[in-house]
């Protein structure tokens, strides 16, 4: 193995620096919360073992971003993984976290397998586990073979990227997990797997043929309209959040899938604009995403329930928290002037000066991505219409939302601070697309010098003199003014004084918080439009005290998790089965054993001779 030194070892690229940013953005304000978090929730050495665990976790992911040796990032992905398994079962009273904890080992190491398996072939051609040797030998590498590299890598950072159908871990994993990891799990770990496939595809590997941007896009138009669809039959807070996760990690690909199709097409200026939107929208997520777990904790810490069916009436126990959830919902739902919708604006402008830059079925295809990820907007809105209105509106409806209290100082302060990047990432939008404009001409190996990144005059080419035109400011003082205006207008009209009476109740004696509007009447017409995927069925239970009369109730309604029905649970079923015959070839011979050991090595020898 090549000798290590501190010099071959890190890399401190554009790249780089922007993820490591990131890390830092989201763990700072996520480590103020989680002083207020832990605080009375376990002993004191459980508390130090949690901050042993969050420092470990954050100086991986550091060195999976920061390293410029295959080897040494296989360590720290290894390290990041199994610290943030521990986190995820650090709440070991609750069954549901061994399961989550296990789900999510699982497919991690399949993952990892996948990336071990592209590696070595990569190590094959190079002889080196260094990139830039890596990236020289790649470019000699046949054409099947990079297909083959680019496949494995796509299964192994998907997975944890969380892309639709390997997605099956993310909904079990961040709900369980504290509500200051599940910020940082989402808006941050998961994005080192987006890293790796603009470090490992785009910049070490080359894009070979568009195909590779064809799929990408496919994979994260599904990932974005599964995503979205399943957080709207949520009821859990916070797996309503992971299910957003998995939509934003699609939105995040259509910009980088969409840079590798224009790459493969000799559209250099188009490929950086759509990855500058794509970057532009991973570090919005980790703002606006690790803003609302964290809201998603206070509400837990307040209420000791994740069901916003028992919630109701936080807005005035809880008015800051409600705030800062009501902002995080307004970015993820891409409204202006708010960062989330400036970088889904982005990336939807992308899509279209492609498809009136290129000809015959991909014009229709990106058209249709665009539309999907329109689509997925007015989705994600009626969601967090959804979400905070039955949370945080209305009456209490359970004990647990009566007797609910604002969070201590140090969780407001993080809550506080995220809600702040949003604001600035959506009214410097310009300054912020100029800086990743030099990150995404280090990841493509682009020259952007000729070129104009301005959100207030994005020129294409200085030849097209195609452009599109927003400012974030202007457009925040716009509505502002009309919204003055119109509470103005409003108040010059309408002089009667207001009179605050009870609710009209029909004719019914005092309405309670049985009368209100459910989390699952909200989402019946989307169940309803959407029931050939999500596949609904009810169970009811009826206790009769006569003939005549009915004691009790229960209706419950579900919907089918297609992906685990159809896909996952086959496949275990055949691993079950499979281990039992495997039984049989266990007779506790040492010399048998010796002879798989060896049929084992023969195979990877052929394996890597093949390669």
């Amino acid at each position: 193995m090549e000798h290590l030194n501190i010099d071959s070892l890190f890399l401190f690229d554009p790249l780089s620096a922007f993820f490591l940013c990131v890390i830092f953005l989201i763990s700072l304000p996520s480590a103020v919360y989680s002083i207020g978090y832990l605080k009375g929730e376990s002993s004191g050495l459980k508390t130090a073992l949690a901050w042993f665990l969050l420092v470990l976790f954050l100086i991986s992911m550091g060195l999976v971003v920061s390293v410029r040796n295959v080897f040494v990032f296989l360590i720290a992905w290894e390290i990041m993984s199994l610290v943030s398994y521990f986190l995820v079962v650090f709440d070991t009273k609750h069954e549901k976290s061994i399961q989550a904890g296990t789900i999510y080992i699982v497919m991690t190491h399949i993952g990892t397998a996948f990336l071990i398996a592209a590696f070595l072939i990569m190590f094959k051609y190079a002889h080196s586990f260094n990139f830039a040797a890596i990236k020289s030998a790649c470019s000699l590498m046949p054409p099947q073979t990079r297909n083959i590299v680019f496949l494995f890598l796509l299964i192994g950072f998907g997975t944890k990227a969380g892309i639709v159908p390997l997605h099956i871990w993310l909904p079990y994993a961040h709900p369980q997990a504290p509500s200051h990891i599940s910020s940082i799990m989402s808006g941050v770990m998961i994005k080192t797997a987006i890293y790796g496939i603009i470090r490992f595809v785009i910049f070490i590997l080359g894009v070979n043929s568009s195909w590779w941007g064809v799929l990408i896009l496919m994979l994260a138009v599904i990932s974005c309209l599964v995503g979205v669809i399943y957080a709207l039959m949520e009821h859990d807070i916070k797996k309503l959040l992971a299910y957003h996760s998995v939509e934003n990690i699609g939105i995040i690909l259509l910009g980088v899938g969409l840079a590798m199709l224009f790459i493969s097409m000799n559209m250099p200026y188009l490929a950086v604009f759509s990855l500058i939107a794509g970057l532009y929208h991973l570090i919005n997520h980790a703002i606006f995403k690790g803003l609302l777990f964290l809201c998603a904790g206070a509400v837990y810490k307040a209420t000791e329930t994740r069901d916003i069916e028992k919630l109701g009436g936080l807005i005035k126990k809880m008015p800051q928290t409600a705030v800062y959830f009501l902002l995080g919902a307004m970015a993820i739902s891409a409204l202006p002037p708010l960062n989330g919708f400036v970088s889904e604006w982005l990336t939807l402008q992308a899509f279209f000066l492609g498809a009136f830059s290129v000809e015959g079925g991909y014009r229709l295809f990106l058209g249709l991505c665009a539309a999907m990820l329109a689509l997925t907007s007015g989705l994600a809105a009626a969601c967090f219409v959804k979400a905070f209105g039955i949370t945080f509106l209305a009456q209490p409806r359970s004990r647990y939302a009566q007797n609910a209290k604002e969070v201590s100082l140090s969780m407001r302060a993080g809550m506080f601070f995220l809600s702040f990047l949003i604001v600035v990432f959506g009214l410097a939008a310009a300054i912020i697309i100029k800086l990743l404009a030099k990150v995404a001409s280090a990841a493509t190996g682009i020259n952007t010098s000729s070129m104009s990144f301005s959100l207030n005059n994005f020129i294409l080419s200085p030849q097209a003199g195609k452009g599109v035109y927003l400012s974030t400011p202007l457009l925040a003082a716009v509505l502002a003014t009309l919204g003055i205006a119109g509470f103005a207008i409003y108040k010059l009209v309408n002089r009667e004084k207001a009179v605050i009476y009870k609710t009209w109740d029909c004719g019914y004696y005092k309405l309670d918080s049985r009368n209100e509007y459910t989390a699952t009447t909200f989402s019946k017409p989307f169940r309803i439009a959407f029931s050939f995927f999500l596949l609904p069925y009810r169970k009811t239970q009826k206790i009769r005290e006569s003939f005549y009369h009915v004691k009790s109730f229960a209706y419950e309604t579900h919907t089918t998790m297609v992906f685990k029905k159809y896909i996952y649970e086959p496949i275990l079923g055949l691993v079950f089965r499979s281990a039992k015959f495997m039984r049989k070839i266990q007779p506790g011979s040492i010399h048998l054993y010796l002879s798989y050991i060896f049929v084992t090595v023969l195979i990877l020898i052929i394996f890597m001779r093949k390669f």
